[in-house]
């Protein structure tokens, strides 16, 4: 009985979250006046300490929780849809429970990005009470090697928790192309996700402006064969992925610090992850100017660019403004598209 509330109880959760996607999607497409993803970092400090990352230290403080509520209200203001928690490490962050609460109380989905190595039953029991729609847990390696301890080996107890006792969606990316992992570990990964139940992505390693890195033959092979088993997953926006794993430039018109934006640790307003610097502007002096004029500027890093969450969100958008063709001469971009300019 107590098997069959609990999966009552996801099942509605399921249907409540698509709903609420369905919604945000609409919405989006209605309106290009609003962010529809946020990374929220609320802390750089990380447990680890992967060789390709650039996005972690061991000294920073942790973010207050009021600090981040301020952030989190500012993004509710622009309209944003969805905010996803980041770091360095979020789970060494102990007021993530309250940060998520916050997230759910202003309409936002909530979204988790962790190596998962601090999961625990009650943890995972607290999110479920806090609201959390989506977490995901990058694994890099079947075994823990020099570049990555992130290991399906060192993992898999917390998937086992995770299978266990989540209410939220979970989803399992790997990546192909890390320097200590052989291809076939990514093909591992994605199937003991799907045999539990998760979805899975599969990523390009890329360098540390977000560049991507090519392909050989045997990761060609494989990568195909984990977009048959990850087909249904969440994040079905894959033909970016396709060009650039045959080596293949992308041509799209980037929407990061309009539709995306990528909040730091210090409350500013970056492109994302790889290219920290611009705008560079405090979050809570962003207004809806600043939202419209970086939905149309270019950013030369685009055509090799891997950042999946900017190629996604930037997809739902990709019929308005192309970066490709140019403008005629003497037609300021602006004229490229109507858009819309709601009010405060």
């Amino acid at each position: 009985m107590q098997l069959g509330l609990r999966q009552f109880r996801i099942q509605a959760k399921r249907v409540h979250r698509l709903a609420r996607e369905l919604k945000m999607v609409a919405s989006s497409l209605c309106s290009t006046g609003h962010p529809i993803l946020s990374h929220l970092i609320v802390t750089r400090k990380c447990n680890l300490a992967c060789a390709y990352c650039n996005e972690y230290d061991h000294t920073s403080a942790h973010i207050p929780l009021e600090t981040l509520c301020r952030r989190i209200d500012w993004l509710a203001r622009l309209g944003t849809r969805i905010i996803t928690l980041s770091g360095g490490e979020p789970l060494l962050n102990p007021n993530l429970t309250g940060v998520i609460r916050h997230v759910r109380s202003r309409g936002s989905i909530a979204g988790l990005i962790t190596n998962g190595y601090l999961l625990t039953a009650p943890l995972i029991q607290e999110f479920n009470r806090a609201g959390l729609d989506h977490l995901q847990i990058s694994i890099d390696n079947l075994l823990p090697g020099p570049v990555s301890v992130k290991s399906l080996k060192v993992l898999d107890y917390k998937l086992l928790l995770l299978r266990k006792h989540a209410e939220f969606h979970v989803n399992i990316n790997t990546v192909l192309g890390a320097q200590d992992s052989n291809p076939q570990d990514a093909l591992m990964i994605a199937r003991r996700a799907k045999e539990l139940g998760f979805s899975s992505t599969v990523g390009i390693v890329h360098d540390s402006w977000g560049q991507v890195k090519a392909l050989g033959r045997e990761e060609l092979g494989v990568y195909e064969e984990i977009k048959k088993i990850g087909r249904n997953s969440y994040a079905r926006v894959s033909a970016f992925r396709d060009n650039l794993a045959a080596g293949r430039a992308n041509q799209w018109r980037c929407r990061a610090g309009s539709r995306y934006l990528y909040v730091c640790e210090d409350g500013l307003v970056h492109y994302c992850s790889q290219q920290r610097g611009y705008p560079g502007k405090p979050l809570e002096e962003y207004t809806r100017e600043d939202l419209r004029r970086e939905f149309l500027t270019e950013k030369s890093c685009a055509p090799k660019c891997t950042i999946s969450c900017v190629h996604q969100i930037s997809a739902i958008d990709g019929w308005r403004a192309p970066q490709f063709p140019p403008a005629p001469a003497g037609l300021a971009p602006e004229h490229l598209i109507q858009i819309e300019t709601p009010s405060d």
